[in-house]
C-alpha cells in the first residue's frame, strides 16, 4: 500500500474533509490509489476523469477562454480543474491533473512528460508543473500520481 496515500487519507479524516480528483492524463489513477487505502470512503465522495476539453468545461467549469488561450495542459487549466471539482463535489480538497503522457502529443513548449497540477486546499489554490521526460506513458502517469500524494501529504501534514 502507498504510504503517502494512507497519510493523505488519515490527514483528511482528522480534519473531517473530503477530497475529489479531476484527472486527465492519469485517467483515474490518483483516485484509484486513494481507494486502495482502507477508510477512503470517509474522505472520497466523487471524482471525474475529464479527458476531453468539453468534459473539463462541462463538468468542472473550466472556461473556454482558458482552454483556448493556454491549452488543456497548463497551470491555468489545472487551477480551474481543481477549483471546479471542489465546487462540483462540495469538497475541501480538489486536485486537477492534466498532462502529456506520450508517446506522442508533445511540442517544444510542452514536451512529452509535462504534467500540470492544480491543488485547491480549503479555499487556497496553487499549481505545479513537472517535466518527467519521455519515461513512457505508464511511468509518466505513475510519477504524476506520486507528485499528487507527496504534495498532499506535505500540505495537509504541515497544517496539523
Amino acid at each position: 500500500m502507498n504510504n503517502t496515500a494512507t497519510r493523505t487519507v488519515q490527514a483528511l479524516i482528522r480534519r473531517g474533509w473530503t477530497i475529489s480528483f479531476a484527472e486527465s492524463c492519469t485517467g483515474g489513477m490518483a483516485c484509484a490509489r486513494l481507494v486502495d487505502v482502507p477508510d477512503a470512503s470517509k474522505v472520497l465522495n466523487a471524482s471525474f476523469v475529464t479527458y476531453a476539453n468539453e468534459a473539463k468545461a462541462g463538468l468542472l467549469g473550466v472556461r473556454e477562454e482558458t482552454l483556448a488561450a493556454h491549452g488543456a495542459v497548463s497551470e491555468e487549466t489545472a487551477f480551474e480543474m481543481a477549483e471546479g471539482v471542489c465546487r462540483a463535489n462540495k469538497a475541501q480538497v480538489g486536485v486537477g491533473i492534466s498532462g502529456i503522457a506520450g508517446p506522442g502529443g508533445g511540442t517544444p513548449e510542452k514536451p512529452v512528460g509535462t504534467v500540470c497540477f492544480g491543488f485547491c486546499i480549503n479555499g487556497t489554490t496553487f499549481t505545479i508543473t513537472k517535466h518527467f521526460g519521455p519515461l513512457g506513458r505508464q511511468e509518466v502517469r505513475r510519477a504524476a500520481v506520486d507528485v499528487v500524494f507527496e504534495t498532499l501529504c506535505n500540505r495537509l501534514e504541515e497544517e496539523v
